[in-house]
Order: structure tokens, then C-alpha cells, then sequence
């Protein structure tokens, strides 16, 4: 798959995340997904774009979550959730003050930068890198790696069950003043080619062409 979709796109570096580049943005993981990703598979996917679960009863119910807590958030309470549907740009980037585990339930691609190359909130699209993830794998995406909702490379669409610690990705509690704290420990810029973001508040921080996964 991923020699394939480096002929579909040849002017985007596209590496694995076995490859070195990977090592700066995060690591591979070894876990029994079995379970899990089978429970994933049996969710529909949306009808149009992509959704978002912070958690998922049915994924925490499983002991894998329990492991994941405890072998990767030190025991830390933690969320199991679900990004899922369709995506195929770069559109945005989001960053958290903890790492994130990914299993990948589909093959999917990543857009990964780094928070260093955010300057006072802005930063160009040339500046992040594309990862493949086969089907099945797990990783963990560091909390100084920007990312946002995977690219599919099928048109299934993708899937990829999310944990992070509990309370992420859930509405602030209280006003902020910083602009680019849209829900909590979720910081995020939009590209300014998203209107859907920006028309949800979301600030406008990266320029340049919107990367776009071809399949």
C-alpha cells in the first residue's frame, strides 16, 4: 500500500512509521488489538466527513483499555475514543499536553508536525510530514507532535480508536483567554483553506497549500 501511494503521490515524502523520521513525532507499540478493533469495525461510518468520540463504552469495556491505562498513562484515569469516516487533507492541527495511543483500524495516513515550528500560532503546511499506518498497528503520537483527523486511503473511508487521558477533547468548563484552547488540553489552529473550522471558532494558523492525500 504505501508504494502505491507514493505513485499516487509523487511530490509528498510519505514514509512508514517503522521508518526513523518517525522517531521525533513518536513510536510504534506492541498490543493485542484483537478484540478492540473488532468491535470498531462494527461501527457505521458516518454519512459525509468524519466524527469524533472522546469515548466509547464498548472500547473501555474491553480489558485492552485497562492495559492501555495502565502500561501507557502510568495508570493515569484515561479515554478510549473513536475518530472515524472520511478525510483526505491536512485542514487543521491540534496538540495536547500528553501523548496520544492511535490503533489504526484501517490503513490510514497521518500529517504530523512539530509544536517547535509553531511560531506565535502560525506555521506553514510544507512544514509537517506524512506517515503511513497500516491496519492493526498501534502508536503513540508524542504531545510535541501536531496531528488532526487521519487521511483514508480507500474510499471506505478511515478508522482509528484514540486514547488520552480522560477529560480531553471534552468543552472547557470555564472561558479562557487563550485563543487557541478550543476544548479541554486540545490546543488547535485551522488551515486557512477550512472554512468548516474557522466557522467553529477555530483560529487560523496554517498557511500554504492544504495537503492533500490522493488514493
Amino acid at each position: 500500500m504505501i508504494h502505491y501511494l507514493r505513485e499516487k503521490n509523487p511530490d509528498l515524502p510519505l514514509y512508514a512509521v517503522t521508518d526513523p523520521t518517525f522517531a521525533s513525532f513518536g513510536r510504534v507499540l506492541e498490543l493485542d488489538t484483537a478484540a478492540i478493533l473488532a468491535v470498531a469495525k462494527a461501527i457505521d461510518n458516518p454519512t459525509e466527513g468524519s466524527s469524533y468520540l472522546p469515548q466509547v463504552d464498548a472500547f473501555e469495556a474491553l480489558p485492552v483499555a485497562a492495559e492501555i491505562q495502565e502500561r501507557f498513562f502510568g495508570t493515569m484515569p484515561t479515554q478510549v475514543g473513536y475518530c472515524w469516516g472520511y478525510s483526505h487533507q491536512l485542514n487543521g492541527a491540534e496538540w495536547h499536553t500528553s501523548s496520544e495511543v492511535n490503533i489504526a483500524v484501517t490503513d490510514l495516513v497521518l500529517l504530523l508536525g512539530h509544536v517547535w515550528d509553531l511560531k506565535e500560532g502560525e506555521i506553514d503546511a510544507s512544514a509537517f510530514t506524512a506517515f503511513y499506518v497500516p491496519a492493526g498497528t498501534v502508536i503513540e503520537v508524542y504531545a510535541t507532535s501536531l496531528h488532526f483527523c487521519p487521511c483514508q486511503v480507500a474510499e471506505g473511508g478511515f478508522g482509528c480508536v484514540v486514547a488520552l487521558p480522560a477529560g480531553t477533547n471534552t468543552p472547557l468548563e470555564q472561558p479562557t483567554e487563550d485563543p487557541l484552547l478550543f476544548r479541554r488540553n486540545k490546543w488547535i489552529v485551522a488551515h486557512r483553506d477550512n472554512p468548516a473550522l474557522i466557522a467553529r471558532g477555530v483560529v487560523v494558523g496554517i498557511s500554504g497549500e492544504n495537503t492533500e492525500i490522493h488514493y
